[in-house]
């Protein structure tokens, strides 16, 4: 009898050990899971329109990206150093940016445009992307142009 009461008296001690392991095992898996939503969460860079800014929506003290169109007659260019502005045709943002803008960047046609608004309300932008080719425009862009009750432009077409 003896032997039955050995296997018996140690059941709860399989049981709290592998209670144990359990336990062990959903912390690691907490915070796996809590470090990869903190490094995700430092690296998304959400995107606003200018109307957006103008009404304070945007973070402060944290990069995104500002998107529309360059404001025709606005390109100031300093050497490495250029002002524009970029415009949902409701709202415009002042822009400066230091480097070399890409080929595609003219007046009049898309851009978004990633970096921080300054305390003085101009956009410092860290990097300058262009459309691609006629037809390409942010979808965030187009819908902005859409609400405004502007054309989005022949042919233009929203990609993801």
């Amino acid at each position: 009898m003896s032997a039955v009461h050995a296997k018996l008296s140690s059941g709860p001690a399989i049981r709290r050990k592998r209670l144990f392991w359990i336990v062990i095992g959903l912390a690691i898996l907490a915070v796996a899971v809590g470090l990869v939503l903190y490094a995700l969460k430092s690296n998304i860079v959400f995107f606003f329109t200018p109307t957006q800014i103008a009404a304070n929506e945007a973070p402060q003290g944290r990069a995104f990206r500002v998107g529309g169109m360059v404001e025709t007659g606005s390109v100031v260019r300093d050497g490495l150093d250029v002002q524009f502005r970029v415009t949902d045709t409701v709202k415009t943002i002042p822009v400066v940016y230091r480097g070399t803008l890409p080929d595609l960047f003219r007046e009049g046609k898309g851009v978004v445009a990633q970096g921080k608004v300054g305390p003085d309300g101009v956009f410092k932008a860290d990097e300058v992307l262009a459309k691609h080719d006629e037809n390409y425009m942010p979808p965030e862009a187009a819908e902005a142009l859409k609400r405004a009750g502007k054309p989005v432009g022949a042919g233009t077409v929203a990609q993801p």
